[in-house]
């Protein structure tokens, strides 16, 4: 058998480096104030900042928000719904992760 090489490549994500304002978010993602000042009280979106004004939302959270819009509107659920289905779904993709590393072993 041959040996598996492994190759790591280190470098930034640029999601990481995406800072949006509470309009541009909503703005990204084609979704309304409220819905998104319902997914930060919810957890689903976790801001940097004190206030709305003054909120920064990473790349991540663009990409949330886009989900959350996505179950809201195609499964018809409400902020606390939204912000389980998204829970259940992080604890989904952890559970693979582990999966696939103890495979990998």
């Amino acid at each position: 058998m041959n040996p598996i090489t492994m190759t790591f490549i280190q470098g930034p994500v640029v999601e990481e480096q995406v800072h949006l304002t509470l309009v541009e978010l909503c703005q990204a993602c084609s979704a309304e104030e409220e819905h998104v000042l319902a997914w930060v009280f919810e957890g689903v979106l976790e801001p940097v900042g004190q206030s709305p004004q003054d909120w920064r939302f990473g790349g991540d959270s663009l990409r949330r928000a886009r989900l959350a819009l996505r179950l809201s509107r195609d499964l018809e659920l409400n902020p606390p719904g939204v912000a389980l289905a998204l829970d259940l779904l992080d604890e989904i993709a952890a559970l693979r992760a582990r999966l696939q590393r103890a495979g990998a072993r």
